[in-house]
């Protein structure tokens, strides 16, 4: 499910890359931006993606113009059909369409072949034999310039001859590669004639066996812009010593488009790791359930987890663009779901660890509903009815044999008002005569304090949630962590950045009571469990009628002293 689109408030400065793209439509230079959002179907989108892609499709929002989905599809050794339709979903689910806009790289390998061609002939390319070794060898370093290849200086001729049987198959792997002939020289590593073609003999998920030579990333990237007709190629930072590489390439052919690339900090976020290759390893390793752990940040673990799409928006327009490296606290991407489902969510109770509560002067067999607001700051979401009975469950840390001082919930010859129900006073407490654990506690409750409140005035210090015994629905629920003790996992880089796994990322509840209005609940339908924190459905594992519930954030403190107990 997804949901609309907000626009940026007025009042709001324009970041850099807005500021440029306004400039260049002040000046005629563009009658409208055209961006795009480039991934790679190498694995599933994350937190980071999603800030490029509220920056490229927002762009186009904005402008009414507009935004490319396309997929850099050139490495078919690690790419999956079923990675570009994950991708597909994460950006929809985001709220963003690309409408017709849907293009891969592979679209264009017959035209980036014909571009390397006229590379050659333009003395611009060559066919080289060295080995990767060799080639990173003769690359030299960032004190020391490169050497040349031997097969450098080899003729139009024969590059054309060597390139053409590499697209034949007639060379194995790693034998040859075309490389871009610039500057071995150039303080700029990236210019040091780089490869822009290689031999893989893997088949393509959507061309199949036509091809057995590929184009690298930075060749096929600024190309497929161009061809595009993209105004502004919008890239993270780790690309701008690349930015040389993709105008020489765009400048030396002479291509009629040429984009203007702007690079922009990327977004890092404590308690993760953001690389997808680390990622995998916690897939493939068992260390998490798939890329869709709702401990995971990616975009489907999110989404499974309970965030709101349009509290990931906010998210990435708050923390805006900048151009320097920042590390973000993972405190305010909480912070942002927490305020977007404070807004939205039903309030519901659900007791986790429950404890039962015998009422003795109840009327036995007797059973009430009891009216209960489903927000109570928004009485247009209305009410529902509540069961109640002589037996109910309460949260077993709500209950202290010897509470200290500021404890004010409940305790032996002690007051509390149950939310929305009554005022019950603890008479006695049953405990299980072998391990002397409390098993159930007894009380009696005041019929005239229905709704919460005495008619002769008397207060309460503390209110509790609870759920009738008779009408409880039993269901699990899982309650997740950060899945790193650690700010920064990758700090340390003598130590492998799963050392810093959190074994308490995930706690699983099966004996929990929830009332029976959760019972109904569809899978992705979230709710506030009052006292507790916000839950989700699980998307996954819910069935109708037999929900599955994961903790999608916690309360604040203040919250929960504020709406429920009424402490300040």
């Amino acid at each position: 499910m997804t949901d609309s689109i907000e626009h940026p408030p007025e009042a709001r400065p324009l970041d850099f890359i807005r500021q440029i793209i306004a400039e260049d439509l002040r000046t005629g230079k563009h009658l409208h931006p055209v961006t795009r959002f480039p991934p790679e179907p190498n694995g599933f989108l994350h937190i980071g993606h999603a800030k490029s892609i509220c920056l490229n499709f927002g762009i186009g929002v904005e402008n009414n113009s507009p935004c490319h989905m396309r997929f850099d599809d050139t490495n078919p050794s690690k790419e999956e059909s079923a990675y570009v339709e994950s991708i597909k979903k994460d950006v929809q689910w985001l709220g963003f369409d690309w409408g017709q806009n849907l293009f891969y790289a592979s679209d264009y390998f017959d035209r980036l072949y014909e571009y390397a061609i006229q590379l050659i002939k333009l003395g611009s390319a060559y066919v080289c034999e060295l080995s990767a070794e060799e080639i990173r060898a003769y690359r030299g370093t960032l004190t020391e310039p490169g050497k040349e290849s031997p097969y450098r200086d080899r003729s139009v001729e024969e590059n054309l001859d060597l390139f053409q049987r590499m697209k034949a198959g007639e060379f194995v792997e790693g034998s040859r590669v075309l490389r871009a002939k610039i500057d071995m020289s150039s303080p700029n590593l990236n210019m040091r004639d780089p490869v822009i073609y290689r031999i893989l003999k893997v088949a393509h998920h959507r061309t199949g066996d036509k091809w057995c030579i590929y184009p690298m990333y930075d060749y096929t990237h600024c190309l497929s812009d161009a061809i595009e007709g993209i105004t502004h190629s919008l890239c993270t930072l780790e690309f701008e010593d690349h930015r040389p590489l993709y105008d020489w390439c765009l400048d030396t052919l002479k291509t009629p488009c040429h984009p203007r690339q702007i690079e922009f900090a990327r977004l890092n976020l404590t308690y993760t790791v953001m690389s997808k290759r680390k990622i995998l390893q916690l897939v493939q390793g068992g260390y998490v359930e798939g890329w869709d752990d709702p401990r995971m940040l990616t975009i489907s673990g999110l989404r499974r987890r309970g965030y709101p799409a349009s509290a990931i928006r906010k998210f990435c327009a708050d923390i805006g663009i900048g151009k320097k490296e920042s590390w973000i606290d993972m405190s305010v991407l909480e912070g942002a779901v927490r305020d977007d489902l404070n807004e939205t969510a039903t309030r519901v109770m659900a007791v986790l660890n429950p404890l039962k509560v015998i009422i003795d002067n109840y009327p036995q067999g007797q059973n009430e509903e009891l009216e209960a607001q489903n927000h109570p700051q928004r009485p247009e979401m209305g009410s529902r009815k509540l069961p109640f009975s002589g037996e109910i469950y309460i949260e077993r840390d709500d209950f202290m044999e010897d509470p200290p001082k500021k404890f004010f919930r409940l305790g032996p010859g002690r007051e509390v008002r149950l939310r929305y129900g009554y005022f019950i006073r603890c008479v006695s407490v049953v405990k299980d005569e072998a391990s002397g654990e409390i098993t159930e506690i007894h009380c009696t409750y005041d019929p005239e304090t229905r709704g919460g409140s005495a008619p002769d005035g008397r207060k309460v210090k503390g209110t509790i949630h609870w759920v009738s015994a008779a009408h409880a629905i039993s269901c699990p629920v899982r309650l997740y962590d950060r899945l790193f003790l650690t700010e920064n996992p990758d700090a340390d880089k003598g130590v492998d950045f799963k050392e810093h796994l959190n074994p308490n990322s995930l706690t699983l509840l099966d004996t929990c009571l929830l009332e029976p209005s959760l019972g109904k609940a569809q899978p992705g339908d979230y709710f506030q469990f009052e006292r507790q924190g916000y839950f989700c459905a699980d998307l996954i594992n819910s069935q109708p009628g037999a929900p599955v519930f994961n903790r999608t954030v916690t309360l604040k403190d203040s919250w929960i002293k504020t709406e429920i107990t009424g402490q300040k």
